[in-house]
């Protein structure tokens, strides 16, 4: 008995530093909540992180800064962030034409790039036709309005709605391909119509804020840290290096029984946190490891049923850049999904460090270069051996127009097995609430029930939305 009442108490204990996580645990401490954040990895970040792995810099997947996200921005700015210092805006995206040394230029911000963008609609008639064109105009007109009003888009995926409403085969592959199996790496065949749809919706109030930001320095540097130190100075802890293995259950023995508590967790180490209320903000499989002993409970049935979805990246430092532009790219009809030039954006070489010279042709020459690519079917290489995806790679880019044989000087796969919730069709249903209905614990995450769906955005609600659950637990237990 005395042990245990010496044990450290926390308001609440937060598993997993990514950016639910984070989100989480700045609006507990800025309320006054003593906080502890476990984290298995040695830095912050999760899913949007960036590391060194054996001396090469890389970071846990391509990501993009969307213009139309709110949640994201408002945190980073309470902790002191500035978004103009860490993204460097895009205009336009490429869509490379596989076998036809051809491009789609797509105009990505209606207001920023207005001209970019009209251009973008009339011009591209080289790789588009207007029939193709004009074809996606009730696909799109009929998706945002049955996204609104039903979630019976979830029901058909984005290759079937597409097909119903008569899109060309051009403009499937070269439009909407990119738009689904390039951001979300899912083909077009298993994407869900409303997950799609549901993506792009909060663009159509916020269209002067549509834009692509490619982040300047590793997620984890610039956007993460700062996060994490802001929280420190609210006086949150973090703890790193420490897997968690599971969550203590008031009375074990009741672990099937209604009205279990949750009352903290235990690493793998064999420490143990106690808390009022447990936030498990780690990815989808490691939250259903976590609470593996639980999965019979009701409450739970959601968070277990819910499917995944893998993610494979290649990374590749080269001795010239790959593109004359540090822009997002497309190449529908492959493998790689999509891909950026980040030599002088988040990677940036030793002779383009300069922000004025992101496009100097005359400098280009004299940089190296740094190709971060998706790759669409990850499943086919989550096992294979680096060099068969580099092989791979360099075959299927060089179909694409972009050579990359002999350029390459390291290159590193990196691979996020299952770690995302799946956009398949039916999964949409299936995504659980922050409130479980146990009592101490609570869940954060994309892939809980938000406005959003798997971004950085949905991540940083979902963690809001599950401190304000602890914070009503908690007064309505004072006034208890």
């Amino acid at each position: 008995m005395e042990a245990v009442k010496k044990r450290e108490k926390y308001d609440a204990v937060v598993v997993g530093s990514g950016l639910a996580g984070l989100s989480c645990a700045y609006e507990l401490s800025a309320k006054g909540k003593k906080v502890l954040v476990i984290e298995k990895h040695p830095y912050a970040g999760g899913r949007t992180s960036s590391f060194n792995d054996n001396g090469m810099d890389v970071e846990s997947g391509l990501h993009r800064y969307i213009g139309y996200y709110s949640a994201l921005p408002a945190l980073l700015k309470k902790c002191g962030v500035k978004l103009t210092d860490i993204v460097t805006w895009e205009e336009n995206a490429d869509i490379l034409v596989k076998g036809e040394n051809k491009k789609l230029v797509l105009g990505v911000a209606p207001l920023w790039g207005f001209g970019k963008t009209v251009r973008s609609i009339f011009g591209n008639n080289g790789v588009l036709s207007w029939h193709d064109k004009l074809s996606v105009l009730p696909f799109f007109a009929c998706g945002f309005t049955g996204c609104l009003f039903s979630e019976k888009l979830d029901e058909i995926s984005i290759a079937e709605y597409a097909d119903k409403h008569h899109v060309t085969e051009r403009a499937k592959r070269l439009i909407i391909e990119p738009m689904s199996s390039g951001i979300f790496f899912l083909p077009p065949e298993n994407y869900s119509a409303y997950a799609f749809f549901g993506l792009f919706a909060p663009a159509i109030p916020k269209f002067y804020k549509m834009r692509i930001g490619a982040f300047l320095g590793g997620m984890t540097e610039v956007m993460c840290n700062p996060i994490v130190e802001k929280i420190k100075s609210l006086g949150g802890t973090f703890i790193f290096n420490e897997p968690v293995s599971g969550a203590i259950v008031e009375n074990s023995d009741a672990a099937q029984e209604k009205g279990i508590r949750i009352i903290g967790v235990k690493t793998e180490s064999g420490r143990e946190y106690y808390a009022e209320h447990t936030v498990i903000a780690a990815s989808l499989p490691a939250a259903k490891e976590i609470l593996n002993p639980l999965k019979q409970r009701r409450e739970l049935e959601k968070l277990f049923a819910l499917p995944v979805m893998s993610a494979a990246t290649l990374q590749m430092e080269l001795d010239r850049p790959a593109l004359e532009k540090d822009i997002t790219t497309f190449g529908p009809g492959s493998d790689m999904v999509s891909f950026a030039e980040q030599s002088r954006t988040t990677f940036r070489s030793i002779n383009s460090n300069k922000k004025s010279a992101l496009n100097d042709k005359e400098n280009i020459a004299e940089e190296k270069g740094r190709l971060s690519l998706i790759l669409g079917n990850p499943d086919e290489y989550i096992d294979e051996e680096p060099q068969t995806v580099l092989e791979t790679v360099i075959s299927q880019m060089g179909e694409l127009g972009v050579e990359l044989s002999g350029h390459v000087t390291d290159y590193r796969k990196v691979t996020e097995k299952n770690e995302f919730y799946s956009l398949d069709i039916g999964s949409q249903k299936l995504r659980p609430k922050q409130k479980t209905g146990i009592d101490g614990l609570v869940l954060a995450g994309d892939y809980t029930i938000t406005s959003s769906f798997a971004t950085m955005e949905g991540a940083v609600i979902s963690g809001k939305k599950a401190a304000r659950c602890c914070i009503k637990q908690d007064r309505k237990a004072e006034k208890a």
